[in-house]
């Protein structure tokens, strides 16, 4: 873990709410899928921890919503203003473990880290197909992102406005894609719901609130088979297996 200064390079809004954040700094960032960030947003006294889209040979690509003061102070931010981060942060997710082809399985925002894992696998000489779930049209993301590395995306929205009407699991069984390992990150009842209906083995990204983020204060303790783990410092990726939901 890290304390450096990262300059906004860019902070666009892309979907209902959503913001992507480009930050660079001054030396080499070595980030993998499924880690995150502490960003410390000027007069607020908590971190907003968020995970981390995209590594670039200097810098983060965040992605992240307006749900709170902070945030919308956050959205507020220009570019050349600059950004205080504890980073890498946690364990990530583990693309080799997976054999020949994954799926990747993204809840709203869920889908952000989901994008550099695709990165990784890829890089592996590994196939991904990825099924991204939103309540809405306009709060898509990431998926024409993905499109663009070449993975077949599939949308499930809750109103029918895009792709398959309904959940995540609804697409899957509707696709009926081909892989040997999952991966899933978003709100906790969808992966509960993806963990129970796919019987390959399979790993998850928790979201807990945190007050340190880097382990010290427990806050963010989640029961699992071997007892409390914390999720921003033994997670926030486990295995399924692992959590008692």
């Amino acid at each position: 873990m890290q304390k450096r200064l990262f300059n906004i390079e860019g902070n666009d809004p892309v979907a209902r709410d959503t913001f992507r954040l480009v930050l660079r700094t001054d030396g080499p960032v070595a980030v993998r899928s499924g880690q995150f960030v502490d960003i410390a947003v000027p007069g607020f006294y908590l971190r907003r921890p968020i995970s981390v889209s995209d590594c670039l040979p200097d810098g983060v690509v965040l992605y992240y919503k307006v749900v709170g003061e902070g945030t919308r102070a956050m959205a507020a931010m220009q570019p050349g203003a600059c950004l205080e981060l504890l980073s890498p942060l946690g364990s990530g997710f583990h693309p080799e473990k997976c054999r020949e082809s994954a799926l990747l399985i993204g809840g709203g925002l869920g889908a952000a880290p989901l994008y550099l894992l695709a990165r990784e696998l890829l890089a592996q000489g590994k196939a991904a197909t990825a099924v991204l779930g939103f309540n809405k049209a306009d709060e898509i993301c990431l998926a024409e992102e993905l499109r663009a590395l070449g993975i077949p995306v599939h949308i499930a929205t809750m109103d029918g406005s895009v792709g398959t009407k309904g959940f995540v699991t609804d697409a899957i069984a509707g696709v009926r894609p081909a892989f040997d390992r999952f991966y899933t990150c978003g709100p906790l009842p969808m992966m509960k719901a993806v963990c129970a209906a796919l019987d390959a083995p399979g790993e998850v990204s928790l979201e807990e609130r945190m007050g340190c983020g880097a382990g010290f204060c427990y806050g963010c303790s989640v029961q699992t088979q071997g007892g409390p783990r914390r999720v921003c410092a033994d997670g926030p990726v486990f295995d399924k297996e692992e959590v008692l939901w």
